[in-house]
């Protein structure tokens, strides 16, 4: 394998070598459904479904699994809020994560499991961890004790003697007794009103980490080969993830990936208990789902990115002249013969960027340097280059589903500014000539945008239009 990635773990960029050769598993952090998504969760999205097509574009078999939290504290606690039962938030609330996924196109994972179907896997992980010696019961609650778990810290690079125990580092359990303040729930006792589950230490639920060890390894076994998520998970959810993982005696994951945060204009994280994140559904009325993509994958996986207004604006005029160049080079060179040994050596540099920790920008700056290149090919009429580098180019773009062609065709929506801009010429066409006191002429224009389904409405200051 060419491709080298970040290890956490090791804290470095290292080969990625799958345990199996031509396949690769892969768990995924997936979200806590209590509200709708916003453009953070979508940039984690984009980044790692960037990874499953480079994975596939490199032929393997990739298997992703990205789990659900349908049912926790967060969930309960805003359920109640609304007035409205936990299954129904979270049941809504997934179905604006699958939309704002499918919006961008986020290819869909293989299996995407949810903690309330997974109890019974959940349960037995605990059982096997108090029967090691490594969990204990009290009070309806299980503990994990971590310092029984000699790699504790090992993959934050945290040691235990210098943790503070606090609520967000170190969730408790509900009625039990913690033996150490590090110790972190497994299982938590039924309150009165809330969702539980029977279990061998009574009625309860899972604690949040406990989740995605028991999903991961019912999916993709005890050892695999990537776990990833957001670098906000890093501590605590992910060190709990090994420790408990590792008391149970499973290798789990070989490979850690971590990505950066997306930040509004201030720089504050979002957050959907804070209430700064900037929610995609608003956002998809003022931004292409194709140009959203582009923004939200355009800067390295690993680095912090901010959203605004701006960012926006300039990635659809990035977006746009790549749009431009491949539909007027599509125009141009229709039918001719594409000599594919002409763009190997843009692709190479391409697939160096993608290999070297999924290099986005420097794979961008081959793109755009291909539309570049494409247009003065186009400007010289030298079709037969240009049909190379439109290959290429194309190529280049369906790997970060970025092709306007098949990816993104003109839609409905692409076309209302260019509808709206030639209307309202009409309209001012018809405008000028009412000035003009040229009835005959404003009437004709008239007609004729009612044949053609646009209805005039003409009012104090100017004309509206709507479609009949």
């Amino acid at each position: 394998m060419s491709l080298r990635l970040y290890d956490t773990a090791t804290r470095s960029v290292r080969p990625f070598e799958p345990l199996h050769p031509g396949r690769v598993g892969v768990y995924v952090c997936g979200p806590t459904v209590q509200a709708p998504p916003h453009v953070g969760h979508l940039r984690s999205a984009v980044a790692l479904d960037l990874l499953h097509r480079w994975l596939r574009e490199k032929g393997l078999a990739v298997t992703i699994v990205r789990n659900t939290t349908d049912v926790d504290d967060k969930v309960i606690h805003d359920a109640a809020h609304a007035g409205e039962p936990w299954w129904a938030l979270a049941t809504r609330s997934s179905r604006a994560f699958t939309q704002a996924y499918d919006a961008v196109q986020v290819l869909p994972p293989t299996a995407e499991p949810r903690v309330t179907g997974s109890i019974s896997e959940i349960v037995a992980l605990v059982q096997r961890l108090v029967d090691g010696g490594t969990a204990y019961e009290s009070g309806g609650d299980v503990y994990l004790s971590v310092r029984k778990v000699p790699s504790y810290g090992a993959l934050s690079g945290q040691s235990p003697d210098h943790l503070r125990a606090s609520e967000r580092a170190v969730p408790h359990g509900h009625s039990g007794q913690k033996r150490d303040p590090l110790d972190f729930a497994l299982w938590k006792a039924a309150k009165d009103g809330e969702p539980s589950w029977p279990s061998p230490w009574g009625p309860g639920r899972p604690g949040w980490h406990i989740e995605c060890s028991a999903m991961a390894v019912t999916h993709l076994g005890e050892e695999f080969d990537l776990h990833a998520g957001g670098v906000d998970l890093l501590f605590p959810h992910h060190e709990n993830e090994a420790a408990q993982s590792a008391a149970a005696g499973h290798r789990f994951a070989r490979h850690w990936l971590h990505h950066g945060l997306v930040v509004g204009p201030g720089g504050e994280k979002m957050s959907k208990s804070l209430g700064t994140g900037a929610l995609v559904a608003e956002v998809l009325r003022g931004c292409r789902p194709q140009v959203l993509r582009y923004a939200l994958g355009a800067a390295h996986y690993r680095s912090s990115m901010e959203w605004s207004d701006q960012v926006a604006a300039e990635a659809e005029a990035a977006y746009g002249r790549i749009e431009n160049f491949v539909r007027k080079a599509g125009a141009a060179t229709e039918g001719i013969e594409v000599d594919e040994s002409l763009g190997k050596a843009s692709w190479e540099e391409f697939a160096a960027a993608l290999d070297d920790d999924l290099g986005v920008p420097q794979a961008l700056a081959t793109v755009h340097a291909g539309v570049r290149a494409g247009n003065a090919l186009l400007a010289a009429d030298e079709r037969g280059p240009l049909a190379a580098t439109l290959a290429v180019v194309r190529r280049m773009l369906a790997v970060l589903a970025l092709d306007p062609v098949t990816q993104w065709p003109a839609s409905e929506r692409d076309l209302r500014p260019v509808v709206d801009a030639l209307v309202t010429l009409v309209v001012q066409a018809r405008a000028d000539a009412r000035a003009a006191r040229d009835w005959q002429r404003a009437d004709a224009i008239r007609d004729r945008l009612a044949a053609a389904g646009v209805v005039l409405e003409d009012g104090a200051d100017a004309a509206q239009w709507r479609l009949a």
